[in-house]
This record gives C-alpha cells, sequence and structure tokens, in this order.
C-alpha cells in the first residue's frame, strides 16, 4: 500500500457556543440552521472516525488505516490507547464563552473514569478584545476555589489573557481554562474527550437544560499552583527570503510549528516522521506518494511517516501550522 497525505471528511458538532464562521472563513457546507463549534478535522475516537476525502483511499477510515497500515502511517510516533491515531485534530469557532473546565492529568485520569488530554490553542481568527481563560489567579487556593463555585463567582478565580490572530495557548492537562466569545482556533490534542465542567455560565444547553458540571472530578484534577500561565513563546527556526519559520510548541506529545512563506516556498520533509499539516491563510500543496494534494484555508491534511518523497509546497502570503506527532 502506497501511502500519501490525506485529507477528511470534517464531523461537524452543534454547540451551545458555535456558530458559522468555520462555513465564512473556510467555505465548509455546514449543516442548515445549527450553531456548530467545532469541525473535527482528523479523528481515530470511537464513533467518531475520520473517512478519508482523496485518492486512492477514499472512502476508508483513519481506524482501518490504523488498523491495516498503523506502522507505516505511526513510523517512531506513539499510537493511542487501543493503538489509535495519536492527535486529535480541530477547528473551533465559538461565538460565546466556553464552559470553565478542566481535563485531567495522567496520574488522576484512570481512578476519575477519564482520558488525559494535553492541548494546543493556535489563533486563527479573533475579535477585537478576544481572550482566554488560563490557569488560576494569584492567591487562588483549592478553598478559595471551592468557596467561589458555591457562590457562582468562580470565574474571579480564572487568570485572563487578551489575545490577537497569530497567538498560541499550550495547555498540559490540569490547567483550567476557557475559550472566550469571538474566536476561531485550531486545537491540536491528545486522543481524548474527556472534559469536567467547573461553571457553564447559568445557560441551558442545546436541549434547553443547564448542560452537566463535574464539580467533584474538576476539584481532584486542577492544577492549583498553574499561576498566571503565559501565551506560548515563538522561537525562530529559519528567517529567510522566502520562508520564516517559528517554532511554537516542543513537549513529548507533539511539536508544533508555524511556517510563513514571504515568496513561492517549496520543503521536502524528513522521512519516516508522521506529520499534520494545517493551512492557516492561502493556499498550499502537500504532495508524495504519488499523489499531491492542493489545500486551502481551514484544510488538515495527514502526511503518514512512510509517505515517500512528502513535500511541502506554500504559495506567497500563506501560513500553515505542522505538527509533528511525539516519539
Amino acid at each position: 500500500m502506497t501511502l500519501y497525505p490525506l485529507t477528511f471528511h470534517p464531523l461537524f458538532k452543534t454547540r451551545p457556543w458555535g456558530g458559522r464562521m468555520i462555513e465564512s472563513l473556510y467555505g465548509k457546507p455546514l449543516p442548515p440552521d445549527a450553531r456548530i463549534g467545532e469541525s473535527w478535522e482528523i479523528s481515530d475516537r470511537p464513533d467518531d472516525e475520520s473517512i478519508v476525502a482523496n485518492g486512492p483511499l477514499a472512502g476508508t477510515s483513519l481506524r482501518q488505516l490504523m488498523e491495516q497500515h498503523g506502522d507505516a502511517i505511526l513510523g517512531g510516533a506513539r499510537a493511542a490507547a487501543g493503538s489509535r491515531f495519536p492527535l486529535l485534530c480541530k477547528i473551533l469557532d465559538a461565538r460565546d464563552r466556553l464552559s470553565l473546565q478542566v481535563h485531567p492529568p495522567g496520574h488522576r485520569a484512570p481512578e476519575l473514569g477519564g482520558e488525559p488530554k494535553t492541548e494546543m490553542w493556535y489563533i486563527a481568527d479573533a475579535a477585537p478584545g478576544a481572550e482566554l481563560f488560563a490557569g488560576l489567579r494569584p492567591g487562588v487556593t483549592r478553598p478559595v476555589f471551592e468557596a467561589k463555585i458555591a457562590s457562582g463567582e468562580v470565574a474571579d478565580c480564572f487568570h485572563r489573557i487578551p489575545v490577537t490572530r497569530g497567538d498560541t495557548m499550550f495547555l498540559p492537562s490540569g490547567r483550567v481554562h476557557a475559550i472566550g466569545a469571538g474566536l476561531v482556533i485550531f486545537e491540536i490534542q491528545q486522543n481524548s474527550d474527556t472534559t469536567y465542567r467547573v461553571f457553564d455560565w447559568n445557560r441551558p444547553g442545546l436541549d434547553g437544560k443547564p448542560r452537566e458540571l463535574h464539580v467533584p472530578q474538576s476539584l481532584a484534577s486542577i492544577d492549583f499552583a498553574d499561576v498566571e500561565p503565559a501565551l506560548a513563546r515563538p522561537a525562530v527556526v529559519e528567517d529567510g527570503n522566502t520562508m520564516a519559520r517559528e517554532s511554537i510548541v516542543r513537549h513529548g506529545l507533539f511539536n508544533a510549528d508555524i511556517w510563513h512563506a514571504r515568496a513561492a516556498s517549496s520543503r521536502k520533509l524528513d522521512e519516516h516522521q508522521l506529520r499534520v499539516a494545517a493551512v492557516v491563510t492561502g493556499k498550499a500543496r502537500a504532495s508524495g506518494g504519488g499523489v499531491a494534494l492542493e489545500m486551502t484555508a481551514g484544510l488538515f491534511c495527514l502526511i503518514p511517516a512512510a509517505t515517500t518523497d512528502a513535500t511541502l509546497t506554500l504559495d506567497a502570503g500563506t501560513t500553515v501550522l505542522l505538527i509533528e506527532a511525539g516519539r
């Protein structure tokens, strides 16, 4: 089996805080009259399996590919539990604030019945005054936090960070957080779907009823030493006439770089490394294994480790988020 850059049909998720920006920004045809908060671009979750949209493997699920060609896809990257693809990649459209929440750290997840979830947010679009909630304010101890939950003022405990397009926030498991209103985010995370809600702004869910909260699990998961975390600080990797590259996340689960093409640029990728590429703005082409994939803003592709002659070509003015899965 010859592998090549793969793109998938998105899986759309209705959310009470969602909107229609995924369609207006990226041309993805959303279901009518629905508030779409998430577009799952690459997923190997039970009941949420991405289906290949391009090339000879079109119609095949990512689950099937992992079962039949897992080693060729992963190379030296670590699979998730159950030999699943290690990452879950999404576009989020937050027209309203998300719930204040936390994901369990690895050492607590089993006893809580969940999965650890470390993630990053790349800000693809931001309304004026947009902000993130991440970590705690100074002086917030567990007793203070519990008292604020009881009084309905727990949002006062969260550190707030103004953000603009191009910012990145890294969120290890255990960091309390929420996305503020007016943001479109490219989210890269562990293959996990465990979220414990602390507070949801007293709003109803899509069924008109209050959404479930998970206060005991949240309190068991929160890192109360995580005070005033900062946005990721980009480190310049390349600053040439045609291309600028910045490293924005370095972690055992994944590394993330941003490529900015000042002029039309082409780069051959290192062999035997699993990657995910996502176009933030502009146009690009991912090629290899005898297949070329034309990419526009909002398109994600998986480049299997066994892809031969894997190459990324960027038009002038294009920005691409490039993820390397952890080994």
